[in-house]
């Protein structure tokens, strides 16, 4: 699969847009996926990480010829008008055919995609903040919105699928990996961590390190976190020695300096599903009109602690990070709150979605009898089943037998790098097919049910186009499936309702 990412850097972007596309292009490139960036004014120390890591980087001419023309709030951020990075970007692609083309720029919207159709087969885009048209068949945002399901009602085409919500949030496999070490925060406030993002272009950085130093707190360690463009790098270098804060320049081992600290203080943004994740209570700033909404959101929701503030930044986070501090309580609940809703599980929903989960489909054979018979059997898939009862052999047999010899039944196994994940079976009924689907039991292929769903959905587009629709009955007890069903895009047609009399 060829995927390319339309994405810029400058220190008035910052580094959000390219740091989360390239976390989505770490997965995909581990999955087989060949992976080439579009940027223009990228800085020297992200061009060495693409090649790092092996991947293609094709830089577009900062200067274009003509200033910003659109009428888009953030135009001026493109440095050229969006007709001629369009032309830009298709010579750029021009030497083979995409899968897919991920775009992450606020500068950009549908006329732009629209361009870009005769360059990749589909289109996804990564927003924030729903201010304009996009022409794409997948749209991304990871942010949590009071109003999330109505935010791009009538900005996106009928087709397009929507991906809403930090369940979504792009996040490395390290923090998924930590999460399972760490616990909602409980006892005194020992660290603290102080991240701006990866410009702080206004220096807020300073202003945290001077508020932590005048509230003299005993036995506390600071890390402060900075980018290698960071403006004033030296001056925030020579404070953190002189206060006895650890300064770290464009660290790896963020994901372990927030599991680490019991208080973070820093921007919006996609740091913000990075502390949920490890659940990190965090004094967040809004340092940009585009956070506003996110924090505020989010704030309400109980996902993080975010005071107002007009000028004085310093005296503001002194007051509120005291305040957290002497409230062991209300950091104990934003932890927690944040990690039920951040599982770090973003990056496998979505690349599910781009169909690149690493599950190939293919159909039951008869050797295959003995271990769906060992499955189906299984007590926690008997729970979930319409027969509770276990099934016997020969029973098993029969049944097994005449789902091969059906065209209107399919049975179908999933599996990674040979190894099974699940099973899905469809009953059609006319031009419709009930599902039936469940992961191996007692294996490590947790989480893998909506990758599994997925991967079936192309597999039967792509094999059995009498099929038109999927339906899906649940038991009402059946939480996981609920949730499986209502995150891949299934609607809830009708309730039934049961009662036993004795």
């Amino acid at each position: 699969m060829n995927i390319a990412f339309r994405a810029d850097a400058t220190s008035q972007i910052g580094t959000g847009h390219f740091m989360r596309c390239l976390t989505l292009a770490d997965a995909l490139k581990r999955k087989g996926a060949q992976i080439r960036f579009i940027s223009r004014g990228l800085p020297s120390h992200l061009r060495d990480m693409l090649a790092a890591k092996g991947m293609e980087l094709s830089l577009l001419s900062s200067n274009e010829g003509s200033s910003a023309t659109d009428d888009l709030a953030h135009s001026h951020w493109l440095g050229t008008s969006q007709a001629q990075d369009a032309e830009a970007t298709i010579q750029a692609l021009s030497d083979q055919t995409w899968d897919w083309l991920i775009i992450d720029h606020y500068a950009l919207d549908a006329r732009w995609e629209s361009a870009m159709r005769t360059s990749a087969r589909q289109i996804m885009v990564i927003d924030d903040i729903a201010d304009r048209s996009h022409d794409c068949d997948v749209l991304l945002d990871q942010n949590f919105y009071a109003d999330m399901q109505t935010r791009y009602a009538d900005k996106v085409p009928a087709h397009c699928q929507l991906l809403l919500g930090p369940r979504y949030a792009l996040l490395r496999d390290e923090f998924r990996k930590l999460r399972e070490q760490v616990r909602p925060r409980t006892g005194p406030v020992k660290r603290i961590l102080v991240f701006f993002g990866g410009v702080d272009a206004d220096n807020y950085t300073r202003l945290a390190i001077k508020a932590l130093a005048e509230m003299g707190v005993e036995g506390l360690h600071v890390d402060v976190v900075i980018g290698a463009q960071h403006p004033c790098r030296a001056e925030i270098e020579t404070n953190c020695a002189s206060q006895g804060f650890v300064c770290h320049v464009q660290t790896n081992r963020m994901a372990e300096l927030m599991a680490a600290a019991d208080l973070a203080i820093g921007a919006g943004g996609s740091a913000t599903w990075e502390r949920c994740c490890l659940g990190l209570p965090a004094l967040s700033i809004c340092v940009a009109d585009n956070q506003q909404q996110q924090i505020a959101d989010a704030a309400q929701k109980g996902l993080l602690y975010a005071p107002a503030f007009d000028k004085d930044l310093a005296g503001v986070i002194k007051t509120h990070a005291s305040a957290l501090i002497e409230n062991p309580y209300l950091r104990r609940l934003i932890s927690d709150k944040a990690m039920k809703a951040v599982d770090g599980r973003g990056v496998s929903r979505i690349i599910g979605n781009l169909g690149c989960s690493g599950i190939a489909i293919r159909n039951a054979k008869e050797e295959d009898s003995p271990r769906l018979f060992e499955w189906r059997n299984h007590p926690s898939i008997r729970s979930v089943s319409r027969n509770a009862d276990p099934i016997s052999w020969e029973n098993h047999q029969k049944w097994f037998s005449s789902v091969l010899a059906s065209q209107d039944r399919v049975l179908l196994i999933g599996e990674t790098d040979e190894v099974p994940v699940g099973v899905v079976r469809f009953d059609k009924r006319e031009d419709c097919a009930e599902i039936s689907i469940y992961l191996v039991p007692d294996s490590n292929h947790s989480g893998q049910g909506r990758n599994l769903l997925l991967s079936v959905e192309q597999w039967l587009i792509a094999n059995r186009p009498d099929i038109h629709c999927i339906q899906a009955n649940v038991l009402g007890g059946n939480e996981p499936s609920h949730r499986l069903f209502l995150g891949a895009g299934y609607r809830v047609e009708n309730t039934n309702y049961l009662k036993k009399l004795n």
